[in-house]
């Protein structure tokens, strides 16, 4: 008996053009399907966000191609996938005129320079389309409108119209309105506002997509793709014939990432099936719509091609606002963060429309931005009063994050000093460099603000969290978890049984009971004692002289560390 025929097509990193990766026979999943669940739609302009990295732009050119009159002698690019299975969808290929461009690369600090990008842009897309010049069906002002673009001579009021003007040429060209297909819509809108100059774009922005999107009589239908769903007044205004497709609306569920059957008949085609249970756990978690178990396409793409289990998709990703939000934001949003990172959930309030000029008053929109940025998944949802319970959504995501925050404290010079001090057990050096840290971070980390909760502790508690995370594979650390009589502040169980283990239990000084620090730091090593925290190791077979008691006690941005 002849053993299965494995799967030898190649694995292409990167590569987003559709045409190249089906005439190379690279390796692809059929997602041909979304053009009839779009066509069959019949929305006048769709907007779909899906994290980065999830096949957009792929899929964006998958349907250029199929659409554009300038692919219609290249029917064999969809010749045995999904959509060719119907005769009308085989009439309907090369059919359209197709304006595609994407803001991918639009990536300034200033408008000036974003202006200038735009400007840029349209340019080549009206390069694309030069034959139009010779037709006599555009007039001589026209014309000199379309050479004006070319050559970057335009003034603003032709730019704004540009794609409205380029959509009434292609229709009296080809007899038929054309399609749009805009890829990474909202790039320039996080730029602008990490730059500055939010106000600036959004008018522009406004201005060029009414003209494009809302009062063009000339569009067939258009489709826009982005990371996140920017508010419909910011850009999009007075657009009522817009659908918004979010990673929590039904339509296109499993037109985007790869569903789990996907992902396991790849793994038994290529001779990794033993591999499905630990590929679930680092690269499954998202959720689409009622779809679960959606993976992460360049994770497992860039898994197939190495075949080791690392966190590839996270060290892609751009997550500077997301790490400028969290680094500036509330004791609570850093103690929910904390949460996270010790692999539990969240219930918060949530709206999935991303106010980008309000994000720094909306102490919530982090949450929308990390949700739709794939960084965290719906474990349930409350829709009438738009509760969501989120986790983060797998390993990958997890270590990404922990890095992220590991980053933050990297900023002191003396945090490697601490945790050497730490690991020598040398209490002396511990409290010199933990107070040098303090005096560099904790400004930095709480927004320039003193701690100030009803539960103060928490924000050391979690900046502590933050400087051992380095040790995590060396040591398991538990937070806040039952042993003995009571809950220890931390753990740190080694996974070598001959090093030494920790307990760590934090206190801020109450004026009102103690005078000095070493006093609440000698209320803290009480605790432990008492509580008997260490009992959790002792029953794991480490001697009592094995185990460290710390307690620290903090007051502002002063540390005092006291061994048991």
């Amino acid at each position: 008996m002849q053993g299965k025929v494995l799967d030898t097509r190649v694995v292409a990193i990167g590569k987003q053009d559709f045409e190249k990766l089906i005439s190379h026979n690279n390796f692809y999943i059929d997602k041909t399907n979304f053009i009839k669940e779009w066509w069959e739609n019949d929305d006048d302009v769709t907007l779909i966000t899906r994290p980065r990295r999830f096949g957009k732009t792929l899929l964006m050119s998958m349907v250029e191609q199929f659409f554009s009159t300038e692919y219609k002698e290249k029917a064999y690019l969809f010749k045995g996938l999904s959509i060719f299975k119907e005769d009308r969808y085989q009439k309907l290929q090369g059919t359209y005129p197709v304006i595609s461009f994407s803001f991918a690369s639009v990536k300034e600090t200033k408008f000036e320079d974003f202006y200038e990008q735009i400007k840029l842009l349209i340019a080549e897309v009206y390069q694309k389309h030069m034959y139009l010049i010779e037709s006599e069906k555009l007039n001589k002002t026209e014309k000199n409108h379309f050479i004006n673009i070319i050559e970057g001579k335009a003034e603003r009021a032709v730019i704004v119209k540009s794609l409205y003007n380029l959509s009434d040429y292609l229709s009296r060209f080809h007899g038929k309105k054309p399609i749009i297909l805009l890829d990474e819509y909202d790039t320039p809108m996080q730029e602008a506002y990490l730059g500055g100059y939010w106000d600036d774009m959004a008018a522009f922005i406004r201005s060029l997509f009414n003209s494009t999107f809302k009062t063009n009589s000339y569009l067939e239908r258009a489709l826009l793709t982005g990371i996140t769903r920017v508010s419909k007044e910011s850009v999009f205004s007075d657009l009522n014939n817009l659908k918004v497709v979010t990673t929590t609306t039904e339509k296109y569920m499993d037109s985007f990432g790869f569903t789990e059957k996907e992902v396991f008949d790849a793994l038994d085609a290529r001779g990794l099936g033993n591999q499905k249970e630990t590929v679930k756990q680092w690269y499954d978690g998202f959720t689409f719509g009622t779809l679960k178990d959606i993976y992460n396409p360049w994770s497992i793409i860039n898994y197939f091609d190495e075949k080791k289990f690392l966190p590839y998709w996270a060290n892609t990703s751009s997550n500077g606002l997301v790490s400028k939000l969290l680094q500036s934001a509330d004791q609570d949003i850093k103690e929910k963060l904390e949460i996270l990172l010790q692999g539990g959930a969240i219930t918060v309030p949530l709206d999935e429309q991303i106010v980008f000029n309000q994000l720094d008053t909306d102490v919530n929109a982090v949450w929308s931005l990390m949700l739709a940025s794939g960084y965290l998944k719906v474990e349930a949802a409350d829709l009438s009063d738009s509760i969501y319970t989120l986790s983060l959504t797998n390993q990958e995501v997890f270590r990404m994050l922990k890095g992220t925050v590991k980053g933050w404290f990297r900023e002191s010079s003396h945090y490697n000093r601490f945790l050497t001090a730490l690991l020598n057990c040398d209490t002396k050096a511990m409290n010199v460099y933990l107070n040098r840290v303090l005096v560099q971070i904790v400004s930095f980390f709480d927004g320039g603000k003193q701690p100030s909760s009803t539960e103060p502790e928490r924000f050391y508690h979690g900046l502590v969290l933050g400087l051992i995370a380095e040790l995590e594979g060396k040591y398991r650390i538990r937070s806040n978890r039952e042993s003995g009589f009571g809950r220890y502040d931390v753990m740190m169980e080694p996974v070598d049984q001959a090093s030494q283990a920790y307990v760590l239990e934090f206190k801020v000084l109450d004026p009102e009971e103690e005078k000095t620090l070493e006093e609440s730091a000698d209320i803290g090593l009480k605790q432990i004692e008492e509580k008997r925290y260490a009992e959790e190791l002792l029953a794991r077979g480490f001697n009592d002289e094995c185990i460290k008691k710390y307690a620290f006690a903090f007051e502002g941005k002063r540390v005092f560390i006291k061994e048991g």
